[in-house]
This record gives structure tokens, sequence and C-alpha cells, in this order.
């Protein structure tokens, strides 16, 4: 575990990419990004990119960020 912490959870927005496969993103963590063909791939590939995120973080001396309250909803016009 990072930090000696408990676990840590972050949400993370999974996009189609336009040339195939699915790219996503941590808003809680700026630049973090990962990209698969799958989603399960994406999901494997993100957690790597959280997990290598908040190593460099800690290596700079720095607290890892919480996780962003966020609602997704869909609008009909």
């Amino acid at each position: 575990m990072l930090y000696g912490m408990k676990k840590m959870e972050y949400t993370v927005i999974l996009h189609p990419a336009e040339e195939g496969g699915y790219w996503a993103e941590v808003p809680a963590l700026p630049g973090c990004f990962s990209q698969g063909e799958s989603v399960e791939e994406t999901f494997r590939n993100i957690k790597e990119a959280i997990e290598s995120h908040l190593i460099a973080l800690k290596a700079e001396g720095k607290q890892p960020p919480k996780d962003q309250t966020m609602v997704f909803s869909h609008v009909e016009i």
C-alpha cells in the first residue's frame, strides 16, 4: 500500500477512443491518463498509471489528493 494508508479509491472516467479502444482519465490526478483496446485492459492500465502517479507524488514529498465528488447524468433535449 502506498503512503502506509488504507486502500484509496479514485474516480476514473472512461472514453471511447476515435481510433478504437478506450482512454481513461482520473480527474483528481491531473495528467493521469491511460488507454487500452478493451474496457478491462484500460482499467488495468489506468490502475498502473494511478499507482505510478502516487509513487511520483510521494517521491516529491506530496500527499495524495482526495477523490473529487462527481455526478454524471444524461439530459434529454
